[in-house]
Order: structure tokens, then sequence, then C-alpha cells
């Protein structure tokens, strides 16, 4: 930069010089205007020269400068670039990586949608046949036996689940003197407990398909009229005057929302029935019921089991006292025959013994065989010779 300096003032000199010249020139007269022109060209010939060697001077260090920063921008440039590539690498790596996560998220996508629209034309047609399964459960309910055996049939549904067995537990449709229940629960002590399935329904599916709300609440009203009704219908046929039978009678209500239907809309039909002897039971109270049923059955036998096995140890122990007088009379003749035994094998036998070993002495003392034996020497005399006093 000093060199570019230099050059500008002198070229600034030149141009001064030239100026200060050529003021001079024109002061003087036309006839010293050759002179300055000639002056005029030797200084247009200088300054030229000289712009030309400041021109070349400066070209020569911006070309100077201009290499060294050249290298430096290009080494630089070098370094950025192989970030830059590192860089991209990495981006095209990241981008491969998300390009497949794309292409797995679009293929999973695809399976839930094909899973799912299989799920929904399975509903849907699974919705069809629940609605044709509706619609021919409400046009069989309509008809009143109909309606009755799809009562014996819930039932029957219960008493399976808890157990019950027919003609065991319990008898369906038996003729009794006060009329025929639907089913007769078996209870201990010969008791009975009797059920009805007939349930009243037609003003309940009116209800259920009443259009407009005032449609809906005479609807409702008839119904519970019929539910009134049904309940001194059942009363008068007095199942549970028998003697054997329990001081009330069930009426089975085959669905659980209409037994909530009647519990909130009037619990004074219900309080009614109960001072009718009638208790209103649905499936699951159906179910409880039973099972006390099951676990008083249960207990009775239990009772009835155990007063046979307190029988029969009465039995039991009259026999082990006979038993016990015979062993006691068995071991006293035992304890008399083992006395004469010992005295056979001690006294008896030492008193036979004695003559016999006395015998025996005679026998050997004389030298006598015994028959059957060798004959034994005689023994020898011994001859004792007597004293001085013989």
């Amino acid at each position: 930069m000093p060199a570019v300096l230099v050059v500008f003032a002198v070229l600034v000199a030149a141009l001064a010089g030239a100026a200060a010249a050529w003021a001079a020139a024109r002061r003087r007269d036309d006839g010293v205007r050759d002179l300055a022109a000639a002056v005029a060209q030797e200084v247009a010939a200088s300054r030229d020269a000289g712009v030309s060697a400041a021109i070349d001077s400066v070209c020569a260090v911006a070309a100077e400068r201009l290499g060294a920063h050249t290298e430096r921008s290009s080494g630089d440039l070098d370094t950025k670039k192989a970030l830059i590539d590192a860089q991209l690498a990495a981006m095209n790596g990241e981008l491969a990586k998300v390009t497949g996560l794309v292409r797995q998220l679009e293929g999973d996508r695809d399976r839930t949608f094909s899973v799912l629209s299989e799920q929904l034309r399975s509903a849907g047609e699974q919705t069809a046949r629940l609605a044709e399964t509706t619609q021919s459960l409400r046009e069989a309910l309509s008809s009143t036996t109909a309606r009755g055996q799809w009562g014996e049939r819930m039932a029957e549904d219960v008493l399976r689940l808890a157990g019950f067995v027919e003609n065991i537990n319990y008898r369906k449709q038996r003729t009794i003197a006060e009329g025929r229940p639907d089913f007769t629960f078996l209870l201990p002590r010969e008791m009975q407990l009797h059920m009805d399935v007939k349930f009243p329904l037609d003003n309940y599916l009116r209800y259920l398909d009443a259009p407009s709300d005032g449609e809906r609440e005479t609807a409702r009203a008839a119904f519970l009229r019929d539910v009134r009704a049904r309940v001194r219908e059942l009363s008068r046929r007095e199942y549970a005057a028998g003697e054997d039978c329990l001081d009330c009678v069930l009426l089975f209500i085959p669905n659980e929302q209409l037994y909530a239907f009647i519990q909130q809309t009037d619990a004074a039909a219900v309080e009614e029935a109960l001072r009718s002897k009638v208790v209103f039971c649905s499936p699951l109270t159906l179910f409880a019921v039973l099972a006390v049923v099951r676990q008083a059955m249960d207990n009775f036998m239990l009772e009835r089991t155990s007063n046979e096995i307190l029988s029969q140890l009465g039995a039991f122990r009259r026999q082990w006292d006979k038993f016990s007088d015979q062993v006691d009379k068995l071991g006293r003749g035992l304890q008399s025959a083992t006395r004469a035994y010992d005295e056979l094998v001690t006294t008896r036998t030492r008193q036979l013994q004695r003559p016999l070993d006395k015998l025996d002495d005679l026998r050997i003392a004389r030298g006598l065989a015994v028959a059957g034996d060798e004959p034994a020497e005689p023994p020898a005399l011994t001859v004792v010779a007597s004293g001085a006093d013989g």
C-alpha cells in the first residue's frame, strides 16, 4: 500500500506542476505558446510515463497480494468444501434413514388401513346380523308362547350355571294341588320353592319403540299395570299355601334392563309384590337365590350325613362293647388255661419226674438195660475194708 501512495503523490505533483506551468504559459503572450505547447507535451509525456510506471507497480503489488490471498482463499475453500462434503454425507445418511422410516410408516399405514378396513367390514357384517337377530327376537317376543319359552330357556341357563340338575335339585312344570308352576326347587326337609317365568312384555316393547314422549308415557303406564296384574294373578294361585312350600314364590324377569326399569320407575309395585309374597328375580338375583338354596341343601345334606354318621357310631359302640366283653371273657379263659398249663409243666411234671428218676437209679444199680438197648456190664463189687473196730 505505501507504493500506491507514492504513485499517487507523483501523479498529484506532476499534475500540479503541469497546472502551474500551464497557468504561467497562459499569462505569457502568444509568442511563447509554442514553448508552452512543447512543455505541455513534455509534461504529458512525463505524466504518461509516471502513470504507466505507477500503474505497473500497483498491478504488480496487487497481483502479488491477490496471489497470496487467492492461495489462502483456495486453502480455506478446500477446507470448507471438505466440511461441506462431510455435512452433506451426514445429511444424505440421515435423509436415507428418514426415507426408510417414511417408507416403513407408509407400509405400516397401508397394513393398518387394510386391517382397519377388514375390521370395519366385519363389524358392519356383525352389526347387520345383530340387527337381524334383534328384529327376529322382537318378532319372536311378540308371541306369548315364544316369550314363555324364552323365559324358560333363560331360567334353565341360570340353573345350569348354578350347578342345578333336573329331578335332583329342581322339577320342571310338575302339577301340584295349587296349579302348575314352571319350576319347583327342592329344599331340605322335603320343602319346596316355586317359580313362574311368564312375564308381560308387549307394552314394554311399545315403550321402547314409541316415537313420542306421550306415547312412551302411555306405554310405560300400561306396562306397569301389566306388572301389577301379573303379581295379583300369581298371588291368587297360592303356590306358597302348601305345608311343604316356603312362604313365598319367585317371579322370574328374564332381562336385567327390564328388572332395573321396574325398580326405578315403580318401586311401589315391588313393595306390593313383596306384601303378596311374590319376589322379583332377574337372572343375576336368581343366581344369588339359587346359591343360597344350594348352600342350604349342602348344609342339610351335611347335617343329615353327620346324623347318620353319629347313628352308625352308636351302633358301632354297642358292637364294640359286646366285642370287648367277649375279649375279656376269652382273656379270662386264656388266663385259666395258662395257669393250668403252668401247673402241668411245673408241679405235676416234677412230681412225676421224681419216681422216674428213682426207677432209673434202681435200673442202673441193677445193671438192667433199657428195652431195645445192649445189656450193660454188671457193676464190679466193691469191698469196703473195715476198720480196726471191724
